[in-house]
């Protein structure tokens, strides 16, 4: 794969012409790259190109139809366009039924070829978001995804996508378990470094006196001990994205190392006054409130305010109520078919439990009770005890699709029927809202403050 990703990877065997549209196209604003044979392309496409590949049809060996099934047998979302001369339109047209994206006929206007690669980039981006978001959903159980259909988790992801390509530093603050490193992730995995590694680092985990070791790595003879040179978590990370997770534990005699290299962007190993350049974006995460430290003293200001350009706030679970049976769903079902069992019958206790509870530990403490649920850990309800909706038979989906009802039901009643109210009790956007009302066949009507006293 190519280091740096480019919009455009652009194939002619004709040096000038080639060097030509090249030229023509950075003029427009793209980024690209040229080729002079299909060969030399096929060794950096693959199907994780976050671009467009336009290509000449009439070339030596591989020509550029038989490029473009090779390139389709890779990825077949990947937009290619055609350049053809007058004769080859007839097998343009056929390529197009086969998925190329586009053609053009030679002599073509630059402009119908740069409207063409911008339409077919905006596409290919929402191809490869699509890809990350479905790589999160079929993640571990200890890399929880980003679910969830409430507004806060909807201004989570689109911030997420706005600022991973920025190549800023990025303070993540967020309860514990709520998701942390799942975000790191994504801001890796959606940015230009996502081919370079991401290297993690529990700042908490790490005894004081290991830590520096760790992340600015040694030479040999820096101590007892040390008997060969090795590289540090910072050096590891060169062209990728650190981690460090929990960075209110770091001692302040660290936390000067790390300002320095967060301005400078250079480390000097122990051991050694030689300072090495590291190209890194640092994502760091804290679980309490750091300003608070910075007032106590424990933490630099400095480095908080240079930490501090983006700030990323990860909601509590208790906030989103809206995206507990979405993400409960979700994680009981993976529980089951982890453990070779059929999902199991939602009782009245199970329920309210899901409607009740603060889940401090968040969408890590859901996990671990959907696994419970899963293995028949959790007591089952009292048989006296009154049914509630979702306890009976039925699919998965049927039995979350009741609990989201009632607690629509629930929260309509404790708000009398009042929309606002509603939706900033469940967490969720006004449409979302209305939609499930159509969905489940609830009549808000039934709920508001004025019919109270005909019940």
């Amino acid at each position: 794969m190519t280091e740096l990703p480019v919009d455009v990877a652009f194939i002619d065997d004709d040096a000038v012409l080639r060097a030509a549209n090249v030229q023509a196209l950075m003029l427009a604003g793209l980024t690209v790259a040229g080729y002079g044979s299909a060969m030399e392309a096929l060794e950096v496409i693959d199907a994780d190109f976050p671009g467009v590949v336009v290509t000449d049809v009439r070339m030596p060996r591989i020509d550029g139809l038989e490029l473009f099934r090779r390139l389709k047998a890779r990825d077949a979302d990947l937009p290619v366009i055609l350049i053809t001369g007058h004769g080859d339109i007839a097998m343009a047209v056929d390529a197009m039924r086969e998925g190329a994206y586009d053609f053009l006929a030679k002599p073509y206007a630059s402009e119908r070829l740069v409207a063409s690669i911008r339409h077919a980039l905006d596409r290919r981006r929402l191809v490869l978001e699509n890809r990350e978001l479905k790589r999160a959903v079929a993640t571990t159980q200890d890399d929880l995804p980003l679910l969830g259909t409430s507004a806060v988790m909807a201004r989570l992801r689109q911030m997420l996508r706005q600022i991973a390509d920025a190549d800023v530093d990025v303070l993540v603050e967020g309860e514990t378990g709520s998701g942390k490193e799942v975000v790191a992730t994504a801001l890796h995995r959606w940015s230009r470094r996502a081919a370079r590694p991401l290297v993690a680092v529990n700042c908490g985990a790490l005894p004081e006196t290991v830590i520096e070791s760790e992340l600015f790595g040694y030479e040999a003879g820096a101590f007892t001990g040390a008997l060969k040179k090795r590289v540090g978590r910072i050096e590891h990370a060169h062209g990728g994205t650190l981690f460090l997770d929990e960075i209110e534990a770091m001692s302040p005699a660290l936390q000067v190392k790390l300002l320095r290299v967060l301005e400078a962007r250079e480390i000097a190993p122990l051991g050694t006054n030689e300072t090495r350049r590291v190209d890194i974006r640092v994502v760091a995460a804290s679980k309490v409130d750091l300003p608070a430290l910075v007032r106590q003293g424990s933490f630099r200001e400095d480095l908080y305010y240079r930490l501090h350009v983006a700030a990323v706030r990860i909601p509590a679970l208790r906030e989103r109520r809206g995206d507990v049976p979405l993400l409960f769903g979700h994680f009981l079902a993976r529980a089951a078919e982890r453990f070779n069992r059929p999902p199991p019958e939602l009782d009245a206790g199970v329920l309210r439990h899901l409607a009740e509870h603060d889940w401090p530990g968040n969408v890590r403490e859901l996990v671990h009770y959907a696994e419970r649920v899963a293995l028949g850990l959790v007591e089952p309800e009292q048989p006296s005890a009154p049914a509630e909706a979702g306890g009976g038979k039925g699919t998965l989906p049927e039995r979350v699709d009741a609990f989201e009802a009632q607690e629509i039901r629930a929260a309509l009643e404790a708000s009398k029927g009042d929309v606002q109210a509603t939706v900033a009790a469940l967490g969720i956007p006004r449409k979302t809202f209305y939609d499930k009302l159509r969905r489940h066949g609830i009549d808000q009507a039934a709920y508001r403050a004025e019919r109270a006293p005909g019940r």
